[in-house]
């Protein structure tokens, strides 16, 4: 009988048959900061905004950093999977590395590594989740509110969500939480 096939770490195997609601992270090549600034920020940012919208992906949560992002969303309604994240992704990595390799003047370098998800199917998970997600800026000391870092969905989950909602949310514990986030952010680039 032969041995089962053991998934290269560095590539993860991504488990899209099934729809749902989905923790995702994308890394840039190396951890390298191709994406400092308010400029790159707001293009990187923009672009998942997009992509997410043309694939039918409802986001509920992101912050996008300069080398790395996160995200959670519900795949399209209309599909039995979510074997669109690929395709999505490939998009946003493809159209922000040309974008910032042109003005690098750096043709053809390797922006990107690759993404992480996680299906999640337990509620007190997600909104965990959530909670990390909005909150990921002040984890990594960019800014000590999370709704003044503008490249997250934080400021606008506040406006949009009930009060009650959101302290809800915001009292949900990460430090128990395992998502490979050990990211460096240039404190350079704080708000």
């Amino acid at each position: 009988m032969p041995e089962p096939k053991i998934p290269w770490p560095h590539a993860p195997t991504h488990q899209l048959a099934v729809g749902g609601t989905f923790f995702v992270t994308g890394a840039t090549y190396q951890k390298l900061h191709h994406f400092p600034g308010a400029n790159r920020l707001r293009v990187l940012q923009r672009g998942l905004l997009t992509v997410a919208e043309k694939f039918g992906w409802q986001l509920e949560a992101w912050a996008v950093f300069s080398n790395h992002y996160h995200f959670i969303a519900h795949s399209p309604a209309d599909a039995d999977d979510a074997t669109s994240l690929r395709a999505m992704l490939g998009m946003l990595h493809v159209k922000t590395a040309g974008w910032v390799n042109k003005l690098d003047a750096a043709p053809g370098r390797q922006v990107w590594f690759n993404f992480w998800e996680t299906r999640l199917v337990n509620q007190a998970s997600y909104l965990a989740r959530l909670n990390y997600v909005h909150q990921n800026a002040v984890k990594h000391g960019l800014v000590p509110a999370a709704n003044l870092y503008p490249w997250c969905s934080a400021a606008w989950f506040e406006r949009t969500a009930s009060p009650a909602m959101v302290k809800s949310i915001y009292r949900f514990k990460t430090d128990k939480l395992t998502l490979g986030d050990e990211f460096e952010v240039d404190a350079a680039w704080q708000v």
